[in-house]
């Protein structure tokens, strides 16, 4: 069986294309930290590869003979929640499972079976002292998903770590890694009825924080490459670039993508087809509405109230509301993966930016009533823009109070809901693709358009430009920038028409003042601006 792209749990070299785990990591500074005896945090967000480098670490530790190393995913005592009786002794099945499974000693496991009524508060010290004790080598933990227990389960497992933790080496592990998505900083002890705490105090011997990042674009490259070397099937050099700004080296995505370009893009498995750039925005786009597990849980966390008040901002552009944000918050949705901070604050990947606004307005665009496309399709197969916006101020006007009202993200709301209008008109003929930018204050929308039904994306194609914006501050004014801003857009995308849309969200205003449109030119390019 030849190997493929990894789409699911962690990667096997033998069947999976791989970047060498250990490369992703600083494994000289790791190193050093277990020879220090060092307790200390591995985080990244959810499917970049946290499993795969965790086994390919151990694995390594072991075969330098030194240490007895063994890794234990503990998720499954999250289900036991502040329950510790119940928690704790899902914990040491783990551990114990795990060091006969990956060192073949089968006495901590037999331990755990003739104690199993031992108090919880003690047991896991007891077991891993057992197990450092008995141990020919100094001993190594890596716990996993330790950040999926709450309550006093987890309070109890830092505890016991960190009281063990005076006896090690010789009667307590000589170096315990916790990892998870977030930070320890960040562990919520969640105990039903009671006030949220962090679990810094508990953990109070960690020493260092590590993160494990994404792919650099090198890597990506490297990625695919190796299924050319493999099969011979090339890829288009114009899909590289396309792929960095897409995923930004998010391993899951990276894999993803390659996967549903060489798999399930089933012309593709003839090996002798060359794959085009206009395969791979097919790809993507299939691999968007496909709403996987990875791409639902991207989006149900934009549920979570430390969640949506970062999001908010970023999907109105508007700094301000990012001012009233703290600084935990905004470090925990960049430790979800959800947004870099550097070299500003932005949605994570192209990828994330069209998933994130599709989701939040997935409902809206399945009960927008009587819109359908050909309703706005001249008879030349082109999009009548102003024939659409005419009819989408007309429907903001009639629902967009109600939408509105019970939306979570009111501050984007004019914003999205007309996303929603588009996607639904758009849907199974064009493209949208989005802007989103702290401090820009305004929405950019890029819809590419095939006018050719036959040829599609092949063919010849309308482009479109639309940037929206909130009306803060007198009108003229909101219009001036937004005419700048939205004829530099369209020149940098090659956009045939442009419009500019500015919501008034001032209810002193009536909407017969609201409504409105007119034509400006800027730079010999006209735009049309309209009024919502």
């Amino acid at each position: 069986m030849p190997r493929f792209f990894n789409n699911a749990g962690p990667t096997v070299p033998a069947d999976h294309y791989a970047i060498d785990p250990l490369s992703r990591i600083d494994w000289e500074d790791l190193q050093a930290l277990i020879e220090q005896k060092r307790y200390f945090v591995l985080h990244a967000p959810r499917q970049t590869g946290k499993t795969t480098t965790l086994l390919a670490m151990m694995e390594a530790i072991n075969a330098q003979g030194r240490y007895a190393c063994a890794y234990a995913n503990i998720e499954g005592a999250q289900a036991a929640r502040g329950n510790e009786e119940k928690g704790i002794p899902t914990v040491c099945a783990a551990i114990a499972g795990a060091i006969r499974h990956y060192l073949k000693d089968k006495t901590v496991f037999s331990w755990f079976n003739q104690h199993r009524e031992q108090p919880p508060q003690d047991q896991l010290k007891q077991m891993l002292e057992h197990w450092s004790t008995r141990s020919e080598r100094p001993t190594v933990l890596f716990l996993d998903e330790v950040d999926a227990l709450v309550g006093d389960t987890l309070i109890s497992l830092l505890r016991q770590i960190r009281a063990g933790y005076p006896q090690r080496p010789d009667a307590f592990p000589q170096s315990i890694v916790l990892c998870g998505v977030r930070d320890v900083r960040d562990y919520r002890l969640h105990q039903e009825g009671a006030q949220v705490i962090t679990g810094g105090s508990a953990f109070n011997i960690k020493a260092e924080s590590l993160r494990m990042g994404n792919f650099i674009e090198d890597e990506c490259r490297s990625l695919w490459q190796q299924h050319t070397d493999e099969t011979g099937q090339a890829f288009d050099p114009a899909i590289f670039p396309e792929l960095w700004e897409d995923t930004r080296g998010q391993p899951w995505l990276v894999n993803a993508l390659g996967y549903e370009l060489t798999w399930r893009f089933k012309p593709a498995r003839d090996r002798s087809r060359p794959l085009s750039l206009e395969d791979y925005r097919a790809a993507r786009e299939a691999l968007i509405q496909s709403r996987t597990t990875h791409l639902d849980q991207l989006t149900d966390k934009l549920r979570e109230p430390r969640v949506q008040g970062v999001m908010r901002a970023l999907l109105s552009g508007q700094d301000e509301d990012l001012q009233d944000i703290s600084p935990d918050d905004q470090q925990y949705v960049e430790d979800l993966g959800l947004i870099e901070t550097r070299p500003q604050v932005r949605i994570s990947n192209r990828i994330y930016r069209e998933v994130i606004p599709r989701d939040l307005t997935w409902i809206m665009q399945t009960r927008i009533p009587n819109q359908e496309q050909g309703w706005y399709v001249t008879p030349k197969g082109h999009l009548d823009m102003p024939k659409l916006l005419r009819a989408f101020q007309q429907f903001f006007r009639e629902q967009a109070d109600a939408w509105l009202e019970r939306f979570d993200y009111k501050e984007a709301g004019p914003q999205l809901l007309m996303q929603a209008f588009l996607q639904r008109i758009v849907n199974g003929g064009g493209r949208i693709s989005r802007e989103y930018g702290l401090g820009r204050k305004r929405t950019d929308l890029f819809i590419e358009w095939p006018t050719d039904p036959a040829r599609g994306f092949h063919g010849p194609m309308q482009r479109i430009v639309i940037e929206l914006k909130l009306q803060r501050g007198a009108l003229e004014g909101v219009i001036s920038q937004g005419l700048v801003q939205t004829a530099s857009y369209a020149s940098q995308v090659g956009a045939d028409e442009a419009h500019l849309v500015i919501f008034n969200r001032d209810s002193k205003v009536t909407w017969e003042e609201r409504i409105w449109e007119t034509e400006r030119t800027v730079e010999g390019r006209c735009i049309r601006v309209w009024g919502t």
